[in-house]
């Protein structure tokens, strides 16, 4: 058996960010015309009058204030309001090929190490572009990675998910080093015409090193202390887009089909879930919450995020002891918790204790302690 550390992180951002208030203009126009055009229908009361937003209500709700985006002109459109991302040839790398090489290279090279060190590939994220061949086995190709590849589906906890996994084969022997990636189109899943929904995701992808703690060099080293995950379902996060779908012919185009969410629901149900998890993980470590110098917790909601930490600290945490991403980046999916680790730890001391801690849709619940050396 041998010792685990994460040696290196990557991010890959988006050119383009759209703000609240550009994102607000675009669906304002859009409720503008949807009301006009639906005027008579309206009166008659057969059908509802849909309500503007503001950018001060997603800020208020979300703590969001701008998102990351692979397009922006479609997103924008009110005629569209989806982002434009033409087909691919089968000879060219697909988009979430191209946005997992980016964030896997600045990964590689934090780790201080190259394609013919990594002996696996996995690509753990919420919105997967196609059913086969595996993201992972063409990211694997497009680095020139031997071994092996597979993509993994756990939504916002995928990379916790994808880390727990990563880390048992590197234990086991069964790899010398795996690069974990998760890049997330969350914009192309997104109803930009949901009022309470439109305004949640930005795209990103990030990247993890994991690999025998006796072969790393990086400066940038996490002894991975342990990992618990935790998954109970519920409806209450959903997309029921799929390749079945043509086999019924009657829910096509349907609201479910893109994300839907009972976001009040989610967020009575999961933040006790999460408090609980990471508390029990730490105590079962023979560790205290006073212990850990930084949260980096999933980037769904500010709100959320508080009121876990409040949980576990008895009082409101200070933005080094839980940093925020999610003012600029929006949710990122599975990509969220990584973002706020890969920008947030650098200035953290040898030897301090970290929880790198996901939870979404399933529901999924991630929790992995870290110890930087």
């Amino acid at each position: 058996m041998h010792n685990v550390v994460i040696s290196g992180t990557g991010l890959y951002t988006p050119a383009n960010s759209i703000s609240n208030e550009e994102l607000v203009q675009s669906f304002n126009t859009y409720v503008a015309q949807f009301n006009a055009d639906n005027a008579d229908a309206i009166a008659r009361g057969e059908v509802e009058a849909l309500t503007e937003s503001s950018a001060a209500f997603i800020e208020k709700a979300s703590g969001i204030k701008s998102r990351f985006v692979m397009d922006k002109e479609g997103i924008l459109d009110p005629q569209r309001m989806a982002p434009r991302l033409p087909e691919r040839s089968n000879d060219e790398w697909s988009v979430l090929c191209q946005m997992a090489i980016g964030a896997a290279e600045q990964a590689l090279q934090r780790a201080g190490k190259t394609a013919a060190d990594i002996d696996g590939v996995i690509v753990a994220c919420s919105n997967l572009q196609r059913a086969y061949p595996a993201i992972a086995i063409e990211v694997q190709e497009a680095l020139g990675i031997q071994g092996f590849g597979f993509d993994m589906n756990v939504a916002c906890s995928s990379a916790t998910f994808g880390i727990q996994t990563a880390a048992n084969s590197v234990q086991l022997g069964q790899a010398r080093a795996v690069l974990m990636v998760n890049p997330e189109v969350c914009t192309g899943h997104l109803n930009f015409r949901d009022r309470d929904s439109h305004f949640i995701f930005g795209d990103a992808a990030t990247a993890v090193i994991i690999e025998r703690a006796d072969l790393a060099t990086s400066r940038y080293q996490f002894d991975i202390v342990s990992t618990k995950l935790l998954t109970k379902f519920s409806n209450n996060i959903r997309n029921n887009f799929g390749f079945l779908n043509r086999a019924a012919e009657e829910g096509i185009g349907a609201r479910d089909k893109l994300f839907v969410q009972e976001g009040r629901k989610v967020f009575r149900d999961v933040c006790p879930m999460v408090a609980e998890l990471v508390a029990t993980h730490l105590q079962e470590n023979q560790l205290n919450v006073s212990d850990v110098k930084r949260f980096w917790l999933h980037q769904a909601n500010l709100s959320m995020n508080h009121l876990i930490v409040k949980k576990l600290l008895g009082r409101d945490a200070t933005e080094q002891e839980a940093p925020v991403i999610l003012d600029t980046y929006a949710n990122t999916s599975s990509a969220g918790s990584v973002i706020a680790f890969h920008k947030n730890q650098d200035d953290l001391a040898a030897g301090s204790l970290a929880v790198l801690s996901s939870f979404g849709a399933g529901y999924s619940i991630g929790s992995v302690l870290l110890r930087k050396l």
